[in-house]
């Protein structure tokens, strides 16, 4: 019988957790802080632990390096009432096997612990204070790709990072650069698709003096300004096929060669981005495919904005910050209803450039509807997704998103649910609480079986 420790400063959510694996057939032992929980780590033969990210005295994080920096470590799943990207990717980089938002419900316990006791990895401690959250986003596909960073940050791996245009992109890219062992050395984009082809040569590799008509001066290029860093290609798609062949080279053997220079060894870390199609650019001969592949080691796929409804007014409250003075306007829930219908084309950055804008316009405490006029108003008669109390704003929220996958996935509960991010089981719950259950049940009836 596996032994999990749970530890939690709260005793009704250790007991009501406790009961739950004892369900599943688990042996729980609880702790009521990091104290507590190092001292039984020590005197017995954990399985996994189960922390909270938030108690008095040691916080989960300084228990998880500890737990994490010893020889035989057990696996740590970290859980916590309030998720932020500076908490979820420090938890990953640090060895957490998952980083979840409370309350866990029993399926999802069951998978998590289904993953966790098989084979734990075995993740090298660490200890880096983290910057601002710059990465903000607490829905599904967003705590995905913080996940993600969060394993990838002390890595020297190359990452594709694809999705449109909008979508934060270089957030990304700097949250990869930032949070890792590099992040003290340069951080260098270059924008591929805003740098003639005759010239990205000369910009990346560098050049040295009367190498061609112009080149006054020596000139050392992005890699080697990026040299112990990060070199971020945004736009790599736009890349020009002879350029293509030149990056392939030193992406191989890190060398580069300035224009009319002898050949420099660089130490960089690549990342690269696109919000075009590579695959499909390689099908059709516009793209190389040993660089599609040297550069796709590791992809990161931004969802849109539309697909992350719960990150679009946090979003909004975070860029009202940034751009308001000393005195922040808060949004009115007719601003976060308008907020929320509108499609947003333009992703993240359509929504930054909202805020900024209606912050230099209002001047009021209040962003309410009409300020945000500019978008287009929701018309008569449109869902108002916060009217009500908080229970009946969710349960709004979430019927729409279940209809919403469901359709797309042709009636398949088993992608909905992958789509939408959770365990099929959730969902299932779900259809029945909400009464989603029968309106499905001819289209579910010849595909439960593949589910």
């Amino acid at each position: 019988m596996p032994t999990i420790l749970i530890v939690d400063d709260d005793a009704a959510l250790r007991e009501s957790m406790a009961e739950t694996l004892g369900d599943l057939g688990h042996r729980a032992i609880e702790a009521a802080g990091g104290s507590a929980a190092l001292d039984l780590l020590a005197a017995h033969a954990i399985d996994a632990v189960l922390l909270d990210l938030r108690m008095p005295g040691m916080d989960g994080l300084d228990v998880l390096a500890r737990i994490r920096a010893r020889s035989r470590p057990p696996a740590v799943a970290v859980l916590t009432a309030v998720a932020t990207a500076a908490n979820t990717i420090e938890a990953m980089r640090l060895g957490a096997f998952d980083h979840l938002t409370k309350p866990v419900g029993r399926a999802d316990l069951a998978d998590l612990l289904a993953r966790m006791l098989p084979a734990a990895p075995a993740m090298a401690a660490a200890s880096l204070p983290l910057d601002s959250d710059e990465l903000v986003g607490v829905s599904a596909g967003m705590r995905e790709v913080q996940k993600t960073i969060g394993l990838l940050t002390d890595s020297d791996t190359t990452v594709l990072i694809v999705g449109e245009t909008g979508t934060g992109k270089e957030v990304v890219a700097r949250a990869l650069h930032r949070h890792g062992r590099r992040g003290t050395k340069p951080f260098v984009a270059v924008n591929c698709a805003a740098i003639p082809a005759d010239l990205l040569e000369s910009q990346l590799f560098g050049h040295v003096r009367g190498a061609f008509t112009g080149a006054v001066t020596d000139r050392a290029g992005s890699f080697r300004d990026a040299e112990g860093g990060t070199l971020f290609l945004d736009e790599i798609g736009d890349m020009d096929p002879a350029m293509q062949a030149k990056l392939l080279r030193v992406l191989q053997e890190r060398v580069v060669v300035p224009v009319g220079g002898k050949p420099v060894r660089v130490n960089v870390r690549i990342v690269a981005a696109t919000h075009r199609d590579l695959a499909e650019a390689v099908r059709g001969g516009r793209f190389r495919e040993d660089l599609f592949y040297r550069l796709r080691v590791v992809p990161i796929a931004l969802p849109p904005l539309r697909e992350r409804l719960a990150d679009i007014v946090p979003l909004a409250e975070h860029f009202l910050a940034r751009a308001a003075g000393p005195e922040v306007p808060r949004l009115s829930a007719a601003a976060a209803s308008v907020l929320l219908a509108h499609a947003w084309p333009g992703n993240v950055r359509e929504l930054q450039n909202a805020m900024q804008r209606a912050t230099a316009l209002a001047r009021r405490p209040v962003i309410d509807a009409a300020d945000l006029g500019f978008l287009g108003l929701p018309p008569p008669g449109e869902t108002d997704w916060l009217a009500g109390d908080l229970e009946t704003a969710v349960r709004r929220l979430e019927t729409a998103m279940i209809q919403q996958a469901l359709a797309a996935a042709g009636g398949n509960r088993a992608e909905a649910a992958r789509r939408l991010g959770i365990h099929r089981q959730l969902l299932h719950a779900k259809l029945h609480r909400y009464g989603l259950g029968a309106s499905q049940s001819r289209t579910d009836g010849v595909r439960e079986a593949d589910d």
